[in-house]
């Protein structure tokens, strides 16, 4: 089920469309999930919830890892699940709708750019796996215009530096771009720094601070459809 807020702003078109990548693009949640030694969605729920409450109150950059392996131990979840989910990074799909969507939107025109809470390495790691994707089935190979993340804006979002970063690197003011949120946290942050924002709200997550995304959906498509 989709929400809108009262004003759909349907004719205002973007000059870029920025994306969260680990929960709006890709279903890390099933990663979460199989690295836990019950490999059930009640551990890597929590673990998870966790993890997104460290990252979105950590402020400055410290290293990636190592607060995913905090927020394992905050959950009391042994040291190997923290160690599977980075051996096993590579495998993180993106949701079955994204290179669809992503390959729909370059199609008309807009410019297309990743904001992360990632370590640079496991970041671009992933955001490569979604280019794979938005590549099949297609003749042409597909590229973001930006990828940046949080080690490399010296920032983990909702802190505005870290959206600032992206709007640099893509020439863009906040009035220009769109944002696709992925988590609670980013609706804020990303309206705090000037974007106006949906939200690929997949998981249910509750809502978090007074910003309303323009529209709320549980799908990548749906939550994008008056851009597609």
């Amino acid at each position: 089920m989709s929400t809108t807020s009262g004003n759909d702003e349907v004719d205002w078109r973007p000059k870029a469309i920025i994306f969260d990548l680990l929960t709006a693009l890709i279903d890390s949640w099933s990663l979460w999930d199989a690295s836990t030694p019950s490999a059930t969605s009640t551990d890597g729920e929590h673990w998870r919830e966790r993890y997104l409450k460290l990252t979105f109150s950590a402020g400055a950059y410290v290293p990636y890892e190592d607060l995913v392996r905090e927020s394992a131990r905050d959950v009391g979840l042994p040291s190997s699940a923290s160690e599977a989910l980075l051996r096993s990074w590579r495998d993180l799909q993106a949701w079955p709708e994204t290179g669809q969507v992503l390959r729909a939107l370059r199609g008309r025109g807009y410019k297309l750019g990743v904001v992360t809470n990632c370590s640079k390495e496991l970041g671009h790691i992933a955001a490569r796996g979604v280019e794979k994707r938005a590549s099949e089935e297609s003749e042409e190979d597909f590229a973001f215009d930006a990828v940046v993340t949080a080690e490399e804006s010296g920032f983990y979002k909702p802190v505005k530096s870290a959206y600032e970063a992206i709007l640099c690197m893509m020439g863009l003011e906040p009035g220009d771009a769109l944002f696709v949120a992925g988590s609670a946290g980013d609706v804020q942050g990303a309206t705090d720094a000037g974007m106006k924002v949906v939200w690929h709200n997949r998981i249910g997550l509750a809502k978090v601070g007074e910003a309303v995304a323009k529209r709320e959906g549980k799908t990548l498509d749906d939550t994008l459809k008056n851009f597609l």
